[in-house]
């Protein structure tokens, strides 16, 4: 006993002392299915779709199907994209919170059964503000469909993280400041940030963003800047934006969500490539 006392104090003084520290978790967006290959090359989980997967439009004997994949896969599904359809408007006059406060709800509920922890809302489709329509009543929207969507996420033990999106994709909420500052408005602990790399690049938004916004990051998304490929493919240097993150000790998940010209040969060296870079000096 008294040498187990020992071993725990060497521990807590190791840790103390940043001997002994957690990694960055490293991922893979891609489909369950994948989710033996995904292992074989490194990963630590996978990060599926809302809309793929947990088919909130669907009934739950068509997502009972995707359920038992999920129990039987070799990796844990740890974060769930592609959140809201772009038929479900958040801002704008045609904005539908009902509808999509019902999708939130069976999405979270199947997130729960699935052992799916994030959920990450981008949804560019369901963001983009409409043409002449004030950005900042947008915001008040977002923020109170949030304010709402929080004590649903919490029922079901799942976090939302924002995603911010470059603005060639959506006009609404383009950077991690941004992201941020909305967090901090809606003020529910579901409801947190995401940082990914790629849009960062794109937005030319640097790694101290990552810096100032670390309590409230819980989940990362990572790719090239050129062509949103892969970890390692053009010999980009994101070290910057690694750094930031193990600054901050960010030991969350970090997912590869990039655009693969072929996957099989692609996904270990890239996984490799993360894990390299990441890696806490």
């Amino acid at each position: 006993m008294k040498n187990l006392k020992n071993l725990a104090v060497l521990a807590a003084l190791l840790v103390g002392t940043g001997t002994v520290t957690a990694q960055i978790k490293l991922g893979v967006c891609t489909n369950v299915q994948n989710a033996q290959k995904a292992k074989e090359a490194g990963a630590q989980f996978i990060e599926e779709s809302v809309g793929r997967f947990l088919i909130p439009g669907k009934p739950d004997a068509e997502f009972a199907a995707n359920l038992a994949a999920a129990k039987a896969s070799p990796l844990p599904i740890r974060s769930c994209n592609g959140f809201l359809p772009g038929t479900i408007k958040v801002t704008g006059p045609a904005a539908d919170h009902e509808a999509a406060l019902k999708w939130a709800e069976t999405a979270f509920r199947r997130a729960q059964q699935a052992g799916i922890s994030y959920i990450v809302f981008g949804s560019g489709g369901a963001r983009q503000v409409p043409e002449g329509f004030s950005h900042a009543e947008a915001t008040d929207q977002f923020v109170s469909l949030l304010k709402k969507m929080g004590p649903i996420a919490g029922k079901y033990d799942v976090t939302v993280v924002l995603e911010p999106l470059r603005s060639g994709e959506c006009n609404f909420l383009n950077t991690v400041g941004e992201g941020v500052k909305i967090v901090k408005k809606v003020g529910h602990p579901n409801i947190q940030c995401l940082a990914d790399i790629y849009h960062m690049l794109q937005e030319n938004e640097g790694p101290e963003a990552i810096v100032r916004g670390a309590k409230y990051i819980k989940h990362c998304h990572v790719a090239e800047k050129t062509d949103r490929a892969a970890p390692g493919t053009n010999g980009e240097d994101l070290t910057p934006y690694y750094d930031a993150l193990n600054k901050i000790g960010y030991k969350g998940g970090l997912s590869i969500e990039c655009k693969w010209t072929d996957f099989d040969k692609q996904l270990a060296p890239a996984l490799a490539n993360l894990k390299k870079n990441t890696a806490r000096k």
